[in-house]
């Protein structure tokens, strides 16, 4: 009982043990509050990764591709079937795309991925990231136009009907103006009404004799561009949020070079129609990736054989992208494909796999963070440890008269570990509170801090998120929490020993 009485009486009325509490508590809060955002933004990054890429990709060993994908996925049907909920072949090459804007030519690198949307959007969420499949919303969030398409529905090469009637609105302004070089040059730096219900009350008074004639001229060459291709953000005035200016929007063509499939690549130009922008939240991604119709890259790549018969002849493609049920089989189903496919012509990788330096770049700085932050608590530690070693000097004459009155070794050393024990729980159970809190209200914070100092704490053109992401894992919370009160244990202990180790005559003689 005199041992639970003392460690509580030092506990309360020695301020010094407040110091020790509270440096426990701030290296709890800021672990938990480091781990959190990193595991926020880890987890986002993943998931805007994994939207676009497939679980796994079975690839060619080079840009000309492997012939007969259906040979192909019928193969991987017939090796891990069981394991298979969905496939869709693609051809992937580099290219270069170029749009006019400002009345210069402006060339992009971007990466030209030929793809089939429908079977595309059961291997990944491409359809989540286009613009047309989600409402444009206000400044306030409401709806300030509703999806042109519905979610249920797969997305095709259709231009959705707002932009096919800006076409022909388009169209029918070409015809007015003077058919020369410089108007057909600078048709691109025209952009549509901002409001769709007044290009509406205007296409009422087209004819609709053009209608098909406008139809058909639209480019056999369909894309989906990344968001950052063809926009740059513009900074806001007097602390106003950036907007984005875009040099060009779905119904405009724009330039596309690459090279052909073959032994003597050549150059490949022609002209595509923007038919949708997509925004993963990647700039990996948004600033590199163009998506196109599967057939007509392949027509253009020459990539069909014979290349005078598309329609019955053999194509090429360079990747067969794979959706599993159960991604946990990855490994199972990878060891196979390997074992089916011959190597050197095909290589199978996970889209961890495909991401590994990035991803491995996230866990090691996640690792040293801990570690560093660990070393927090550690410090605060050995201020325990200074501060039990006072309290022994301190308290020598009392440990004798304990002693004298019975007390063992035992009894002397557990009232020091108590008290450090007590000292870590407070510490860590507090540290918990305050780190949680700080996370549940950590974009408030952010816009305090930002009001407070006057310049963007968290700015959401650098990292591409809307807010912070956080995400509380209990387990990393437990072990934070144990891991402190562990510390403050083991520093309680050299002191705890040398106050047992005292003899009660030298204890009660000392001054």
């Amino acid at each position: 009982m005199y041992k639970l009485l003392l460690c509580t009486r030092y506990l309360r009325t020695r301020y010094i043990a407040l110091a020790s509490i509270i440096s426990v508590m701030l290296g709890v809060a800021t672990m938990i509050v480091v781990n959190s955002v990193m595991a926020g933004f880890s987890s986002e990054m993943r998931e805007r990764i994994h939207g676009i890429l497939a679980d796994m990709v079975l690839e060619a060993g080079s840009m000309n591709g492997n012939e007969d994908p259906e040979w192909q996925m019928r193969k991987i049907q017939e090796v891990a079937g069981p394991y298979i909920e969905a496939m869709s072949p693609t051809v992937e090459v580099y290219g270069l795309l170029t749009l006019r804007y400002g009345g210069q030519y402006m060339p992009r690198p971007v990466t030209l991925v030929g793809i089939d949307p429908v079977t595309k959007a059961k291997v990944g969420t491409l359809v989540e990231h286009l613009e047309n499949y989600k409402p444009a919303l206000d400044e306030n969030g409401r709806v300030a136009r509703p999806a042109e398409f519905s979610r249920d529905e797969p997305p095709g090469w259709n231009l959705p009907r707002t932009y096919m009637e800006y076409r022909r609105l388009r169209a029918q302004e070409q015809k007015a103006m003077p058919d020369d070089d410089e108007d057909d040059a600078g048709r691109n730096d025209e952009k549509a009404p901002a409001d769709p219900s007044d290009l509406l009350k205007q296409l009422n008074d087209l004819a609709e004799e053009n209608h098909d004639e406008v139809l058909g001229a639209l480019m056999k060459a369909r894309l989906y561009v990344g968001s950052q291709i063809i926009s740059f953000p513009f900074p806001g005035k007097n602390g106003e949020k950036p907007r984005t200016v875009w040099m060009c929007q779905p119904g405009d063509d724009v330039m596309i070079s690459t090279v052909s499939a073959g032994k003597s690549p050549e150059a490949r130009n022609f002209h595509a129609t923007i038919v949708d922008v997509f925004k993963s939240g990647m700039s990996e991604y948004d600033s590199n990736l163009v998506f196109m119709n599967l057939e007509e890259l392949q027509r253009i790549r020459g990539m069909i054989d014979p290349p005078d018969d598309p329609e019955h002849g053999v194509r090429s493609v360079t990747s067969i992208q794979i959706k599993l049920k159960n991604f946990a089989d990855a490994k199972l189903v990878a060891d196979r494909l390997q074992a089916a496919f011959p190597p050197g012509f095909y290589q199978i990788r996970t889209w961890e796999q495909k991401q590994g330096p990035l991803l491995a770049a996230v866990d090691v700085e996640s690792t040293i963070l801990n570690v560093l932050l660990f070393m927090i608590i550690a410090v605060a530690g050995f201020g325990i440890l200074a501060i039990f070693f006072m309290i022994v000097v301190e308290k020598t004459r009392d440990i004798g008269i304990l002693k004298s009155l019975g007390a063992s070794s035992r009894g002397v050393m557990s009232i020091f570990v108590s008290y450090g024990l007590s000292l870590g729980m407070v510490g860590s159970g507090v540290g918990v509170v305050v780190g949680l809190l700080f996370v549940r209200y950590i974009n408030e914070i952010e816009r305090g801090l930002t009001v407070i100092t006057g310049r963007k704490v968290f700015d959401e053109t650098i990292y591409y998120f809307p807010s912070i992401p956080t995400r509380v894992d209990a387990f990393t919370v437990t072990w934070v929490a144990a891991g402190a009160v562990a510390i403050a244990i083991m520093a309680s202990i050299l002191p705890a020993r040398r106050a047992a180790r005292l003899h009660p005559v030298q204890a009660l003689r000392h001054e």
